[in-house]
């Protein structure tokens, strides 16, 4: 691409030019595929043998994310990962994703490239094609709308109702990271270079600008029944801990010196002398999941993921209602945990 073309205002490039221009970086059409992009709409065969998973984010610039701490790049990739997520945690193979998203002026042509180009990094590498969307223009911010569409056996798909008294919580990943992330670029004033970041803060930056999809995790989970509830954790432990506990109709009691944090976490937060575990408890965007197992498949569990070599820690148990959430710290003592996890509309 020349640079004067990469430069060039989207609205100097025009909408159907710019719809042509998305064919190239997503996965190709498949078998299944029998009228992608271009058309009125998407015609798409389906097995009979399997249940559609479909879901739907938007992304708003300002509240979800700043050109000031993310790349165009980063906004893409990031976009795909949050979409992706949901369908890790119903358990679900992804299929196909639809972008619409809306553009202000100062957008450049090679702004909208890298933006698509960060959204096709994920899905291309779990198979996800691109089959549609719409293009808009905007008289202010960017907007950003994706939906996702999977699949799952029938009687496979798990959610947030199906938890126990007794049964276990799991967590994959380490928590915090994104928290960390954010406060790193924040505190830096702007994205900068990741490159020119030093250890722990590039490692933290990326969890939080290019986090992973737990596809994997959730298939092993659903396919081989072994979650009995899950979420991915886009709110924070204390926000989804609590989403889940509502639906289940359960309370939860989690251990503090189970809650995993990586060396980057713990090495960032002594250098700029912060607590580890606000970022841990509260921090959004963490895309890891959160599932609970029930005792009599904990070790088909552990045996799984070792296998696998999949990281997941079991943080607590599922209790009474009665009790609601609760966390026993380092010291012994058990407090209720209050959840402080980014809530639209709240003052």
């Amino acid at each position: 691409m020349s640079p004067s073309r990469r430069q060039a205002p989207v609205s100097k490039i025009g909408e159907f030019q710019l719809i042509r221009a998305l064919n190239r970086g997503f996965s190709p059409p498949g078998s299944r595929t029998l009228i992608g992009m271009g058309d009125d709409a998407a015609l798409l065969a389906h097995p009979s043998s399997t249940h559609i998973v479909i879901s739907t984010d938007l992304l708003v610039e300002g509240i979800h994310f700043s050109k000031n701490t993310a790349s165009f790049y980063d906004i893409g990739y990031k976009a795909a990962v949050a979409n992706l997520s949901d369908i890790a945690a119903m358990g679900a193979t992804p299929t196909y994703i639809l972008v619409a998203i809306a553009l202000p002026s100062y957008v450049r042509f090679g702004d909208w490239k890298d933006l698509y180009r960060g959204l096709s990094v994920p899905c291309k590498s779990h198979g996800v094609q691109l089959v549609g969307g719409d293009t808009s223009a905007s008289h202010s911010s960017l907007f950003l709308s994706i939906t996702i569409l999977g699949q799952v056996e029938p009687g496979h798909a798990l959610t947030r109702g199906g938890a126990k008294e007794g049964d276990i919580i799991y967590v994959s990943g380490s928590l915090g990271n994104s928290a960390a992330g954010l406060a790193c670029l924040t505190h830096q004033g702007s994205r900068g270079k990741i490159s020119n970041l030093r250890q722990p803060m590039k490692f933290l930056v990326r969890r939080h600008l290019q986090p992973t999809p737990r596809i994997a995790l959730g298939r092993l989970l659903s396919s081989r029944r072994l979650a009995s509830a899950a979420l991915d954790l886009s709110d924070g432990l204390s926000g989804d801990i609590t989403h889940l506990c509502q639906q289940s109709r359960v309370g939860a009691l989690i251990l503090e010196a189970n809650l995993p944090m990586s060396p980057h976490l713990l090495a960032y937060a002594s250098q700029v002398g912060a607590e580890p575990l606000p970022w841990v408890l509260h921090g959004g965007e963490e895309y890891e999941l959160l599932f609970t197992v029930s005792p009599k498949k904990q070790h088909s569990l552990e045996s799984a993921i070792k296998r696998l070599r999949i990281s997941a820690t079991a943080i607590g148990v599922m209790t009474s209602r009665r009790s609601g959430i609760q966390i026993t710290k380092k010291n012994g003592r058990t407090h209720q945990l209050v959840p402080k996890s980014y809530v639209h509309f709240s003052e």
